[in-house]
């Protein structure tokens, strides 16, 4: 990604959330802004930027910056071990113990400088210290940009599976800049390609093809390029939770690619990217769609050669039976049965309910399904 030397112009995405409204600042440079942001929802309160040990050192100096430019007291940051092993309740303590140490109140704010992991970690307790006091997300990865940051789901992983242990809270604000693009690794930007790739199957199939001509990992992209794909992400999320905040309904069909993608995360025992599983999953239960004929099988073509042109995985070769242990364990399972999201065709999406048993046949058709042609 290039950022250049010109001005670059800030996408402002506004959410109406029922709980919450708020906006999303996406552009390069957005970081300088913190401040400024964080001041207009909150006024003068206190801020406690909570971050990880790789984003940290390079960020949070200048997050801190932004906000006493603006005025704001700034506590001593949290900084806590990157990596989704250590998205658990100990982690989770550890931030709660330390915003009380440091006296912040119900007036305060925390700032969740990071990926998806510290998103969750800083929401969550910010959902929970004192029953609830404001959060300011300020993602530094692809996938915390286009999904986790927006919507307010947070949560944590417990040895029986992932993210089960949670809350909704919205953000008071999100900021995103893309400039911090630039110092994650290629590996980890493919990686979050895929939630971009299943939001533009979602809901957006004009998206998805200029994704599969141009995609957003490819050398070259300009900063206000991927700005513009950001927000356009952001938007096609947004335009979910505002319909369907508590995922009652809608917002299920945000799913699609997870219930089997976290299965299969999980299995790797998370050595696997979520992105990457997503992706995976997405296929596989298009192939499963398409042999039921829940979709066509142009529908099928179009997703795989969206995910294979960002070099992502159209299946897995994790067996069935291990795949289905995981999923009887997912939050999604209600019952004895899956609200299973599935594409109907490139930018729709349906939640089908299916037993376990059906999931299971589900299952060895989307595998079975591999090499059916492109």
């Amino acid at each position: 990604m290039t950022s250049g030397e010109k001005n670059h112009e800030i996408i402002n995405v506004h959410v109406g959330a029922a709980s919450r409204a708020y906006d999303v600042l996406v552009g390069p440079g957005a970081l300088a802004l913190l401040g400024e942001v964080t001041r207009s929802v909150a006024g003068d309160a206190r801020v406690c930027v909570v971050s990880e040990t790789n984003v940290a050192p390079l960020y949070a100096d200048a997050a801190e910056a932004s906000l006493s430019a603006a005025g704001m007291g700034v506590a001593p940051r949290i900084v806590f071990p990157a990596g989704e092993a250590h998205k658990g309740l100990g982690t989770l303590g550890g931030i709660l113990e330390g915003l009380a140490e440091r006296g912040l109140t119900r007036d305060d704010v925390v700032v969740a400088l990071g990926g998806g992991v510290t998103g969750d970690m800083a929401g969550l307790a910010a959902a929970l210290y004192l029953r609830g006091i404001r959060v300011v997300q300020a993602p530094t990865s692809l996938l915390a940009m286009v999904d986790s940051s927006v919507g307010g789901k947070t949560a944590v992983d417990i040895a029986a599976g992932k993210n089960l242990v949670g809350a909704f809270w919205q953000p008071s604000a999100v900021v995103a800049d893309v400039s911090c693009l630039e110092t994650v690794s290629p590996e980890l930007l493919t990686d979050s390609c895929g939630e971009v790739v299943k939001h533009a199957v979602l809901a957006d199939g004009e998206l998805l093809d200029r994704l599969t001509v141009s995609p957003l990992n490819a050398p070259g992209a300009s900063a206000d390029e991927v700005a513009a794909i950001v927000a356009r992400n952001i938007e096609i999320k947004r335009d979910v939770v505002e319909a369907d905040e508590r995922e009652r309904g809608l917002r299920q069909t945000l799913n699609l690619g997870h219930t089997v993608g976290h299965a299969i995360e999980a299995a790797s025992d998370f050595a696997l990217g979520h992105g990457t599983c997503v992706a995976a999953g997405l296929c596989i239960v298009a192939r499963a769609s398409e042999s039921r004929g829940w979709c066509s099988g142009e529908t099928r073509r179009r997703i795989e050669r969206c995910v294979r042109a960002h070099g992502l995985p159209v299946t897995t070769d994790l067996p069935a039976d291990v795949l289905m242990g995981f999923l009887a364990h997912d939050k999604k399972r209600h019952g004895d049965g899956v609200n299973l999201a599935v594409p109907a065709e490139v930018g729709r999406a349906e939640v089908r309910r299916v037993s376990l048993a059906e999931m299971r046949e589900l299952l060895d058709a989307g595998l079975e399904m591999t090499g059916a042609a492109s």
